[in-house]
């Protein structure tokens, strides 16, 4: 059989890669559990609808209080079923920022006024740990002060537990997962929270289940649109995260004290891989398999303290100290007449360590200004090694599993980086409709390479950064921000990697001259929110000013070795605008029913470094857009709703430029789905079916002969790659 035409291929293309990604034998039990479920609701009693209490205004027209007898009629779990029912939730959520150390805007979830000190244990987790329960009530504060220990241009959640003598709540949740393999795969978590005397405590003991299932083909055409190569392959991931983690809080006359803890390990994570490869211009076909290994354990330690001086002040100090160790092995095997023989290892470890100080003091020196002085120290360690075995002429080494070593250049290192910032917030409030909230940051650091390559590098910053807020109306309010950030470096792209998408490219180069990513960001937002707890509508318009922007330079060492690596391309600029709607639909006879969307707009400018022409940011669309829809159905305790979304494809930000080929990225709509039923007293039952569009991920990738500016086209291959859609049933309980 002989080359075929892509041009008369492509009409039975959709058809035939369809038929090839769902297995005759394919586990679907969609219907039968929706149609269980729907049945087992109406055979409940009716439920008594349960008085809610409207929200109310704080001590100021900024902060929205939500008493926890607002969320009686949905028949919340968790803290975090709670959040999920206020109109505008996401916006408040969406200011919050990681990166570098702890900073005073690491977060915008406060728990009894106070953040939970931690980058993987933060306020976020710990909100579905929380007992509904628990909560007196929520508050979105739209202003700022110097008694928050948050700074920043966006909103903060604060949620405030119960204060009593003594107090405790158990919650509990199974699930189990079906894959499109029909597989199931069962987790679990238990949470125990409370207070006694000073001391409040959360303990929570967690069984992720992530196992996945994976189809995928791909399509090589040769510049005149020849099909000549086609490769399917079948992957299974079985993966468990095991966690566990503590926070706790003791309440002193003038202070508080706080301590927080995690744990979690993979353990071994089996990653089996099944793949076909038929030549077309010979008509030949071969079975390659991967049997790889993957563990990961990883732990964080974090607290703080805050002693209250009464009218003189506050002093905080603040802490974490994490690592993660993570070791990921590939063995790719041929097989031939029944033999398999192994014809390359990679093993890729890293080793990620964190330990970070901060210490401020705060004081008011007027009724309406505070000032917030303080110092904040890091250590960042990454250790990486890289090992690459082939089946090539040399000596075998069991280390890399019986093949012939293969030098990696820049593949054993360490880095480390000490980074010192002192700081200075300032808060001014006005009059009663305008605040102002500035910070001054000096930034001193020093980053330092070893192993196969010996680097060192000193750096500074300044990093000032502006807030004003106008509350035009009490439901109105403007926000602008002015602030200079610098972006934290990924430690990874100073040695060699693993290339996981790219059979023919298995290994990525490292750059030891990468420097941090500078921006200057000016944001103007205006929030209004509807009348008598109805919603919010928001709009932002953002720009980002970029100097030394991070993608893929050139870092060949000659021209007959052509290398690229993660670099600074140059300055260049982003910008957008953000419309956000959410709101109740009871004007439309749904009560109690929550609709969500929110559109980004956004465009950006770069100079391609291997094309010279303008582009936007990779991985960046033109547009993005998201719809959600819930709706609780009290008197039945039931809760049903949907998510959808999409991304634009096609413009220039979905293309990956690099030195030898460039890949064009390409997303399908994915929608979502899910039904909630409480029934026998205090259980929850929920049915949660995701990617039901049966979404694929898609590449089109363009390889070329040398470089790809030279425009000489090798070949030309289409990928997708689908896990189909999923089911999750979970059933939780508090006791």
């Amino acid at each position: 059989m002989g080359p075929v035409s892509r041009a008369n291929y492509g009409q039975g293309f959709h058809q035939t890669s369809t038929m090839d990604m769902k297995s005759a034998n394919t586990f679907r039990p969609g219907r039968q559990i929706a149609l269980l479920l729907a049945l087992f609701a109406l055979m409940n009693p009716v439920l008594s609808e349960i008085p809610s209490t409207n929200p109310t205004s704080g001590d100021d027209d900024s902060t929205v209080v939500y008493p926890a007898d607002y969320f009686n009629q949905f028949f919340p779990v968790s803290a975090n079923d709670m959040l999920s029912r206020i109109p505008g939730i996401d916006l408040a959520l969406r200011g919050g920022r990681g990166g570098r150390g702890l900073g005073s805007g690491a977060g915008e979830i406060l728990i009894n006024g106070q953040r939970i000190t931690g980058k993987n244990n933060g306020g976020r987790s710990a909100l579905a740990r929380i007992s509904a329960d628990q909560v007196e009530h929520i508050e979105i504060i739209r202003g700022t002060s110097t008694e928050l220990d948050i700074r920043g241009g966006g909103q903060i959640v604060n949620v405030v537990l119960l204060d009593e003598p003594s107090r405790s709540s158990t919650t509990v949740q199974l699930r189990s997962d079906v894959i499109q393999d029909g597989t199931f795969d069962p987790g679990g978590q238990i949470s125990r929270s409370g207070q006694n005397g000073d001391l409040n405590y959360l303990f929570n003991l967690e069984a992720d289940p992530r196992y996945r299932a994976w189809e995928s083909r791909e399509f090589s055409f040769t510049p005149d649109g020849e099909l000549t190569e086609v490769r399917r392959e079948s992957r299974t991931r079985d993966e468990t995260q095991l966690q566990a983690s503590m926070n706790l809080g003791y309440t002193f006359p003038q202070s508080v004290l706080q301590f927080n803890a995690l744990y979690e390990t993979l353990g071994e994570v089996p990653d089996e891989r099944y793949r076909t490869i038929t030549q077309l211009t010979d008509n030949s076909s071969r079975i390659e398999t991967e049997s790889n290994l993957a563990t990961r354990d990883a732990w964080e330690l974090g607290g703080d303290f805050e002693y209250d001086f009464n009218d003189a002040g506050t002093y905080r100090f603040l802490f974490i100290v994490n690592d993660r160790d993570s070791i990921n092995d590939r063995n790719r095997f041929q097989q031939t007449d029944g033999l398999s023989t192994q014809d390359l290892f990679i093993r890729n470890a890293g080793r990620d360590r964190e330990r970070i100080a901060r210490t401020s003091y705060t004081f008011d020196f007027s009724d309406l200004q505070g000032l917030e002085l303080g110092v904040e120290g890091a250590q960042t360690i990454r250790d990486s090694n890289l090992m690459l075995g082939r089946a090539i002429d040399g000596t075998p080494d069991p280390a890399w599993a019986n093949l012939v070593p293969v030098v990696v250049p820049n593949g054993n290192s360490t880095v480390q980086e000490m980074r010192y910032e002192t700081f200075a917030n300032h808060n001014w409030q006005i009059n009663d409709r305008m605040s102002l909230e500035s910070a001054v940051i000096v930034e001193t650091s020093t980053i330092e390479q070893s192993g196969d390559v010996s680097n060192a590098r000193d750096f500074q910053f300044f990093r000032p950064r502006i807030d004003y807020r106008f509350d035009i109306t009490p439901s109105l309010q403007l926000r602008a921000g002015l602030r200079k950030d610098v972006e934290q470096l990924s430690f990874s792209d100073f040695s060699a990697s693993v290339d996981g998408g790219d059979e023919d490219r298995d290994t990525l180069a490292g750059n030891p001259e990468i420097r941090q990513e500078q921006s200057w960001r000016y944001e103007l937002n205006l929030e209004m929110r509807l009348p008598n707890d109805l919603g919010v509508v928001n709009s932002q318009f953002w720009y980002r000013d970029v100097t030394d922007h991070i993608d893929r330079i050139d870092v060949s060492s000659s021209e007959g070795t052509l290398a690229s690596a993660r670099g600074n391309i140059g300055d260049g600029k982003r910008y957008g605008l953000n419309l956000d709607l959410s709101t109740k639909l009871d004007n439309l006879g749904l009560q109690n029913a929550l609709l969500t969307t929110a559109v980004r707009l956004r465009d950006s400018e770069y100079i391609d470094p291997f094309l010279g022409i303008k582009r936007r940011q990779r991985g960046n669309g033109r547009w993005q857009a998201n719809v959600g829809f819930r709706h609780d159905v009290s008197a039945h305790g039931l809760t049903y709703g949907l998510n959808y979304s999409n991304n634009s494809n096609g413009s220039t930000g979905r293309l990956a430029i690099d030195i030898d080929d460039i890949e064009e990225f390409i997303e399908a709509p994915r929608l979502s789905a899910y039904v909630e039923k409480r029934a026998f007293g205090n259980l929850m039952f929920r049915l949660e079916s995701s990617n039901m569009t049966d979404a694929q991920w898609c590449r089109k990738r363009t390889r070329f002969v040398g470089p790809t500016a030279n425009g000489i086209m090798e070949e030309f291959e289409d990928y997708c790659n689908g896990g189909g859609m999923e089911l999750a049933l979970r059933v939780r309980t508090t006791f």
